[in-house]
C-alpha cells in the first residue's frame, strides 16, 4: 500500500501521527541532545554506498531511549509522578528512563531481565533507579513490573509499545531529513517496533520517496513472522540483545506493515563485523543492535548500491570485554591473527629458527605453547602451537609459504570464515 492510501484510509488505525511527532520534538528540546548526523566516508566506501550516520549513541545514556521516554515522563500529571514510574527493559530503556526520571524528580523502579549485560544494570543503579533482575526473557520481566505497578500504582512505560514513547523516537527522522533532506533510505533497527514506526511515521510525511527499511536479528525475526506470515524460530544468544525481542509491539505493528516493505534479518557474524567497522572505520562504539543497520548494508549490498543511506546508529552501550572479543574475533576472521601447529623432532634450537622466521617475516609472535605428551606425537617429536599478527591475508599466505619451504608443514589449528547471508 502507497503511504498516501494508507494515510487517507488508514490513519485512524496509527497510533501516532506526523503532529504527534512534532509536539514529542518540541517536548525534549532542551532536554535531550540533538544528535549530529555525519558523513561515513570510510563505511560509504565499505558498502558502496553515500552512508551519514545519526549518533544517538552520544545521548547521556548512550542511546536513542531517552527521546521515548523524555515524552513519556514529560505527559504524566502530577499525581503520577509523585507516585513513580516502572519499566521493564534490557538495558537501554532502563537506563533512559532512570536518568531522565532521577532529572524531573520522578521515582523510578526497572525491572530487568537476568542476563542483562552488567554495564546496563549498573548504568541503571547509579541514576538512581530502584533495579530488580527477574525472568529469563523480555516477556517474564514484563509480566513482574506489570505486577508491581498494580501492587504499588506506578506508571507503566513501555519501551515500544506506547504512544509517547514511539513519537518521542520519531523525532530522529525530523532531525535526519533537516540535515540530509535528500536521503534515500533510512536503515533502522528493529526490536519491538517503537522506533522504526516513529521514523516511519516522520520520514513519510515530510519525504513520501524516502525507503524506510528495517533490520532484524536472524535469531529474532519477529516482525518477519508478524508481518510475512512466516514461522521461523525465536530465540538464542545474540550480539544484538537490544533487539532481542519475541513479541512486536501492537501499535507498531500496523506501521510497520504498511510503511516499509523491506525488512532484512542478519546472522550474528555480520552483525560482529559492524560492530567492528564501526569501531575502526567510524571510530565509534555500536552495541550489537546498533550495528544492525550496517550489517544489512554489508548482506545486502546491492540494495544500497549507489543510495544515499542514513543509518541508525541507535546505541553504544557495549561491554568493553565483548567488544574487544568481536575485534580479535574480526582480526582472526580476516587470517590478521593465525594458530598454527608444527610437529617436528624435539631438537635443540627448533624454536628460535621458529622464532626467527617468523621475525624475518614481519610476522608478531602472540602466544606459543609446547607439547610433548600427546599420544598424535612420536615419543621422540614435539608439537609447537603458535598464534600470530601478520598484516593482512596475503602475508598470512607468505608466511606459511615460508614455513612450508623450510620442511615446517604449518597445519592450521582451526579454520574459520565469515558467512555472510541474510534472508
Amino acid at each position: 500500500m502507497a503511504y498516501n492510501e494508507a494515510l487517507e484510509d488508514d490513519v485512524a488505525d496509527y497510533a501516532i501521527t506526523i503532529e504527534d511527532v512534532k509536539r514529542a520534538a518540541e517536548t525534549i528540546q532542551g532536554q535531550v541532545l540533538r544528535t549530529p548526523l555525519v558523513p561515513a566516508p570510510r563505511l560509504s566506501q565499505l558498502t558502496g554506498s553515500t552512508v551519514f550516520v545519526k549518533h544517538e549513541n552520544m545521548q547521556p545514556t548512550g542511546s536513542f531511549k531517552e527521546r521515548g521516554a523524555t515524552t513519556k515522563l514529560e505527559s504524566l500529571t502530577e499525581a503520577e509522578r509523585k507516585h513513580g514510574v516502572i519499566a521493564m527493559s534490557a538495558g537501554n530503556h532502563a537506563q533512559a528512563v532512570a536518568y531522565h526520571a532521577r532529572r524531573l524528580g520522578i521515582p523510578a523502579t526497572i525491572v530487568m531481565p537476568v542476563g542483562t549485560p552488567l554495564v546496563k544494570a549498573e548504568n541503571t543503579r547509579s541514576y538512581g533507579a530502584r533495579v530488580i533482575l527477574e525472568g529469563e526473557t523480555l516477556y517474564e520481566s514484563a509480566a513482574r513490573a506489570r505486577e508491581i505497578a498494580d501492587a504499588e500504582g506506578l506508571v507503566f512505560v513501555h519501551p515500544y509499545d506506547d504512544p509517547k514513547v514511539m513519537a518521542g523516537q520519531g523525532t530522529i527522522a525530523l532531525e535526519m531529513l533537516a540535515d540530509a533532506p535528500d536521503l534515500d533510505q533510512i536503515v533502522v533497527p528493529i526490536g519491538g517496533g517503537g522506533l522504526i514506526s516513529g521514523i516511519a511515521i516522520a520520514a513519510k510525511a515530510l519525504k513520501p520517496s524516502t525507503e524506510i527499511i528495517g533490520v532484524e536479528a536472524a535469531l529474532y525475526p519477529s516482525f518477519r513472522n508478524a508481518i510475512l506470515g512466516e514461522n521461523r524460530p525465536i530465540g538464542g544468544a545474540t550480539l544484538a540483545e537490544g533487539i532481542a525481542v519475541k513479541t512486536v509491539g501492537q501499535l507498531p505493528l500496523p506501521i510497520v506493515r504498511d510503511l516499509v516493505p523491506n525488512i532484512i534479518a542478519v546472522e550474528e557474524p555480520l552483525i560482529e563485523r559492524a560492530v567492528n567497522a564501526y569501531a575502526t572505520l567510524q571510530r565509534t562504539m555500536a552495541e550489537g543492535a546498533g550495528a544492525a543497520g550496517l550489517a544489512a548494508m554489508l548482506a545486502q549490498p546491492e540494495r544500497f548500491q549507489g543510495k544515499r543511506v542514513g543509518l541508525v546508529l541507535c546505541g553504544g552501550n557495549i561491554d568493553a570485554r565483548i567488544l574487544a572479543s568481536v575485534m580479535v574475533r574480526e582480526l582472526e576472521r580476516d587470517d590478521r591473527i593465525t594458530s598454527f601447529r608444527i610437529t617436528s623432532n624435539d631438537r635443540p634450537g627448533l624454536l628460535g629458527r621458529v622464532a626467527s622466521l617468523l621475525g624475518n617475516l614481519g610476522a608478531n609472535i602472540l602466544e606459543v605453547s609446547h607439547g610433548r605428551l600427546f599420544l598424535d606425537v612420536p615419543a621422540k617429536g614435539v608439537s609447537i602451537d603458535i598464534t600470530i599478527e601478520t598484516r593482512d591475508r596475503a602475508h598470512t599466505l607468505e608466511v606459511f609459504e615460508a614455513l612450508a619451504a623450510e620442511g615446517l608443514a604449518p597445519q592450521r589449528i582451526e579454520s574459520r570464515s565469515l558467512p555472510e547471508t541474510a534472508f
